[in-house]
């Protein structure tokens, strides 16, 4: 049986780059699709391209307008191809309404010296952390294994102010599925928002624009096959509607898989 990601990322093949998609019920959110899901549902209509050249090194979605729930066309197009490089257009619309705008940068990588500078932090491993009781409260939620180490979403909505907005868990999807570019994009945005966890407030909030950053390759991700993910992520400012928040994710050996930077809006 077709894993519930592998179902809602399919798109079907039209002319001319463009792709039909369909929103799934599996990935619902508050108001239409899980972020995660839509730049997994982009990315791989570059991933699927006959015109692709190497593999994903940099993702950027842009939410313009909230997905609403059915069909949608994805069309991607390379506008500069090089030696090594490649570098996409990507654009979600629903009838005549543009709501996705997206950029993919895929290169043919080579071995060069390598260093990492932001290592894994020292966790209890994966089966050592409970997973949450009971359903999530929105669909989404219940197709990932979320145990969480630190920075839980808020048990009271009591408007404290925690003093920090970070949040480290161990996640994977659920049931397990090996994980690759597209479900790794998804992962990079599980993260709930920062503002909800620093001032235990249901404030509205909605992601504007978010970058994924892959270190990993083709090794790396066939490496961590089904394994658990550390996810760890941190608001760097809040103000005026809007704050920004940072997240890695290393696999259990260590290496670390991917980067991510979005913006979010929130309303007082």
């Amino acid at each position: 049986m077709q894993h519930a990601f592998d179902q809602a990322i399919a798109l079907e093949a039209g002319p001319d780059g463009l792709w039909q998609g369909q929103t799934s019920p599996a990935y619902a959110n508050m108001v239409g699709p899980f972020g995660g899901i839509t730049a997994a549902q982009v990315l791989n209509a570059v991933l699927q391209h006959p015109a692709r050249q190497g593999d994903p090194v940099a993702l950027t979605v842009n939410y313009c307008a909230a997905v609403a729930d059915g069909p949608f066309a994805v069309l991607a197009r390379p506008v500069r191809t090089n030696r090594s490089t490649q570098h996409w257009m990507v654009e979600v619309t629903q009838g005549t309404d543009t709501v996705i705008t997206a950029t993919v940068f895929t290169a043919m990588r080579r071995e060069t010296w390598q260093s990492g500078e932001h290592t894994r932090p020292e966790v209890p491993a994966p089966q050592d952390v409970p997973t949450p009781a009971g359903r999530g409260r929105v669909e989404w939620l219940n197709r990932y294994e979320l145990r969480f180490i630190e920075g839980a979403i808020p048990a009271n909505w009591d408007g404290a102010d925690h003093g920090t907005s970070r949040t480290r868990l161990w996640m994977r999807d659920h049931p397990p599925r090996p994980l690759d570019f597209a479900s790794l994009a998804a992962l990079a945005d599980v993260f709930y928002p920062r503002v909800w966890r620093r001032r235990a407030t249901l404030v509205p909030v909605g992601t504007v624009s978010m970058t994924v950053y892959f270190h990993a390759g083709p090794a790396e991700l066939a490496a961590t096959g089904t394994g658990h993910v550390l996810g760890q992520a941190q608001a760097q400012a809040f103000g005026r509607g809007y704050f920004d928040q940072t997240a890695q994710l290393w696999n259990e050996a260590g290496d670390l898989l991917a980067t991510s930077h979005q913006v979010v809006y929130y309303k007082e």
